[in-house]
């Protein structure tokens, strides 16, 4: 019976079947003749039939054994093939790649990244997800995401952080304020009496300390009269006049008609961070990890 055979015992059969002489097959694999012989009859007798002729003249295949030979050639390249996908994928050079985002995350180098990484990978299929990171957070530690770029990042138990860039805070001011038009650097002092529109902490709590910082450093509470999940909405309804901000500087990439940024006088600073799990299963996510710290110095 075919249960009765292993994938070592086809080897033994393909040798001889290429070869069609039992000597330079048993050299080839490195085995004594008479164990290969004596292989080649426990597989007859699984097949119940013959697979070879033994003529005077040499050695012949059956009809059976001309296309157990033409199968298992078949499956050889199936199998060498599997074992060198499995190989790359075990490289991290190939295989499915889950990547989340923050929206402010793609105002820097990340494009950058993802366009190196898709060049040096090209086999590696890049799955992209924009979310908050605390909608990262379960899926990263579930398996369900393998990576997550964060704009300011905390430290999660389970999840190994990298810190990639740091960036100042700059005022964003409708186009028509009067500091936008007289400075071109402020002081967080001198938006004490604007009223704000800030990014809401329901989302991003650490995000919304580290902006609230750049205030309270600087001797004031701001006054909020409007929060916003996205950076584009609270840049659009600055433009509106219906208040001012203070944003990451790479926000200012945004471009709105209405709204100016302004650098402000403050040690306070925003990061990008990247998001692994802490014994990381996809290698691909290792060498995206590399990527992002390379192009982020890029930045520097």
């Amino acid at each position: 019976m075919s249960e009765d055979l292993d994938f070592r015992q086809m080897r033994y059969f393909l040798a001889v079947a290429e070869t069609l002489h039992f000597g330079r097959a048993a050299s080839t694999l490195r085995i004594a003749q008479p164990n290969l012989s004596l292989q080649i009859k426990k597989i007859e007798r699984a097949l119940g039939h013959a697979l070879f002729s033994r003529t005077t003249r040499g050695v012949a295949l059956t009809p059976a054994g001309e296309f157990l030979a033409a199968r298992i050639t078949s499956l050889r390249g199936n199998f060498d093939d599997a074992i060198r996908t499995a190989r790359r994928i075990g490289e991290g050079a190939e295989g499915t790649l889950s990547i989340a985002f923050s929206g402010s995350a793609m105002y820097g180098r990340l494009p950058f990244v993802l366009d190196h990484f898709r060049r040096t990978y090209p086999n590696v299929e890049v799955q992209l997800r924009e979310m908050y990171a605390h909608e990262q957070q379960p899926l990263l530690l579930d398996g369900a995401l393998d990576v997550g770029f964060i704009r300011d990042g905390a430290r999660i138990p389970g999840l190994r952080m990298t810190a990639l860039s740091k960036e100042p805070f700059v005022a964003v001011l409708p186009q028509s304020h009067n500091l936008a038009v007289e400075r071109t650097r402020i002081s967080p002092s001198a938006l004490r009496n604007e009223a704000f529109v800030l990014f809401t902490p329901r989302i991003a709590r650490l995000a919304f300390e580290r902006t609230l910082a750049v205030c309270t450093m600087d001797g004031f509470t701001p006054n909020i009269v409007l929060e916003a999940p996205q950076w584009v909405t609270i840049v659009s309804l600055v433009a509106a006049g219906m208040g001012v901000s203070i944003a990451p500087a790479n926000v200012a990439r945004l471009n709105i008609p209405g709204a100016v940024f302004r650098p402000l006088r403050s040690r306070e600073t925003s990061s990008i961070d990247l998001w692994t799990e802490s014994a990381v299963r996809n290698p691909s996510a290792l060498h995206l990890q590399k990527i992002a710290k390379e192009e982020f110095r890029k930045a520097v």
